[in-house]
């Protein structure tokens, strides 16, 4: 499956908005003076959120398109090959 540049710009614009919007979020939610460690803080949250939006987006995409990660394996029509011809 060829990722089309839709989907890519979507991928990267999803994550860049989660980051900025819970970073924002955040930012207000933390009172000042801030120090190293709420920096911090607001960071992994922050990159917590963007990584987990790039992996909804690309699980539903693979979901959607059918193409999913484990698949049932077909019977062989004679029988069990792997005994014959030992």
């Amino acid at each position: 499956m060829e990722p089309r540049p839709g989907r890519i710009l979507l991928l990267i614009g999803s994550a860049v908005a989660a980051f900025a919007f819970v970073a924002s979020g955040l930012f207000t939610l933390f009172p000042g003076p801030r120090r190293d460690v709420d920096y911090l803080v607001i960071g992994t949250l922050s990159t917590f959120s963007a990584m987990l939006t790039i992996f909804l987006v690309v699980v539903t995409g693979v979901f959607k398109a059918g193409d999913g990660v484990f698949f049932k394996k077909r019977k062989a029509a004679g029988g069990n090959t792997a005994t014959e011809g030992a």
